[in-house]
């Protein structure tokens, strides 16, 4: 059985992270170089359309994908070694937890396709 779900109709996610306002330099410089394994995780398991924004002045980052099924995705991330260790090396950078367990998900209320 395949962790990716159906992506005909991908489900748009948008969720807030906090990164500690004076380590927003070092966050930044940590993704222009993600490790190429990481990324191949993304896509395995079904990220597409994956974007982080980042509020400087305070380190608020948003972040949004789209996938089939955000549950089945961060699960079957979850269940990757690499993204256990990225996630051990972002802890550092946020103001509390992993940033892939303590995300704050929005709820969608209006969109113009």
């Amino acid at each position: 059985m395949s962790d990716v779900a159906d992506a005909s109709t991908p489900q748009r996610v948008c969720f807030l992270m906090q990164v500690k306002s004076e380590r927003v330099a070092e966050y930044l410089t940590v993704h222009e170089d993600i490790w190429p394994d990481m990324l191949e995780a993304l896509r395995e398991t079904g990220w597409t359309n994956f974007s982080l924004f980042l509020r400087r002045r305070d380190g608020l980052v948003v972040g949004y994908v789209e996938t089939a099924d955000y549950a089945l995705a961060t699960s079957a991330m979850a269940r990757r070694e690499v993204n256990t260790r990225w996630q051990r090396t972002m802890a550092e950078y946020f103001v509390e937890g992993r940033p892939d367990e303590d995300v704050d998900v929005l709820e969608e209320y209006f969109h113009l396709p």
